[in-house]
C-alpha cells in the first residue's frame, strides 16, 4: 500500500533523477544562450522575464548590498548569480547535483569568486536557517496541492522580511492547455506538473503571516508564472 509519505518521496525522487539526466540537459539549453528550438525559446524568454521581474522589484528598493537572500530551487543561478552581483549574500539550493555545479561554475565565470553565492545540493524541506529575503521560482510545479501549503509554510519560516513565490496559476484557460500537452509524450513529461489556484497561494501566505506586496504575471505562448511578492504587515515589521 502506497502512502503519502511514500508518494512524497516517489515524487520527490523522481524530480531528482530528471534534473541529473535529460532535464538538466534541456533546461541548461533553456537557461543559456545557445542554440534551442522555437518551444524552447519561448521558455527562455518568459522565464528570463520572470526573472528581470523579480530583480527589477528587489533593486528598486534600493538596499540590495549586504541583504541576505536564500535562492531556493536555483537552477544554474539565472537569479542568484545577478543578485550576488549587485551585493547581496545569497545561499542557493537545488535538488539537483548538476544544476548546482553549473551554477557554480557560471558563478566563477561571471563574479571571478567562488564563495558568492553559496550553492548547495538541498531539497525545499531540508533548507534552514533565516534570510532577509527567500526566493523561490518555478518550483511549485513539482508540488502537488495537498503539499503546497507545507511546502510554502516551511519557505515562510525561513524569511525574516520577504518571501516571493512564482508559480503557474491553475485557471480553465491553462488546465486546458496542460490537458493538451499531457497528449504529447517526450522528456519534458518525465515529471509531473502541477498547477496552483492564486486565491490558495494567497490564502497559504496570509495563514502564514504575510501580505501580499507586489504581483506581476510572466507569460509567452509556452510559459506562464504568477509571481507573488509577500512581506510582513507594517505593524508587525515595526514590532
Amino acid at each position: 500500500m502506497t502512502t503519502t509519505e511514500d508518494k512524497k518521496i516517489d515524487d520527490k525522487a523522481i524530480v531528482a533523477n530528471y534534473f541529473n539526466s535529460i532535464g538538466f540537459e534541456r533546461w541548461q539549453r533553456i537557461y543559456g544562450d545557445g542554440e534551442v528550438n522555437k518551444v524552447q525559446q519561448d521558455i527562455r524568454v518568459g522565464h528570463q522575464k520572470t526573472i528581470d521581474t523579480v530583480l527589477a522589484w528587489l533593486k528598486a528598493d534600493g538596499n540590495l548590498p549586504g541583504q541576505s537572500i536564500c535562492d531556493a530551487g536555483c537552477g544554474v543561478g539565472s537569479l542568484s548569480i545577478p543578485l550576488a552581483a549587485a551585493g547581496a549574500q545569497v545561499f542557493a539550493s537545488d535538488l539537483s547535483e548538476k544544476m548546482v555545479g553549473e551554477a557554480s561554475e557560471l558563478a566563477k565565470a561571471a563574479l571571478g569568486q567562488a564563495e558568492n553565492p553559496k550553492f548547495i545540493v538541498q531539497d525545499l524541506e531540508g533548507l534552514s536557517g533565516t534570510y532577509q529575503t527567500v526566493i523561490c521560482l518555478d518550483v511549485l510545479i513539482h508540488y502537488p496541492e495537498e503539499k503546497a501549503a507545507e511546502m510554502i509554510s516551511h519557505l515562510s519560516s525561513l524569511a525574516s522580511d520577504r518571501l516571493i513565490l512564482s508559480f503557474a496559476p491553475k485557471t480553465p484557460c491553462y488546465s486546458l492547455l496542460k490537458k493538451i500537452g499531457d497528449f504529447f509524450p517526450g522528456p519534458s513529461k518525465a515529471t509531473r506538473a502541477y498547477l496552483h489556484k492564486e486565491s490558495n497561494v494567497r490564502q497559504i501566505l496570509t495563514s502564514c503571516g504575510w501580505q501580499i506586496e507586489r504581483t506581476s504575471m510572466s507569460k509567452t505562448r509556452f510559459y506562464f508564472s504568477r509571481i507573488l511578492e509577500a512581506v510582513k504587515p507594517a505593524n508587525d515589521a515595526n514590532n
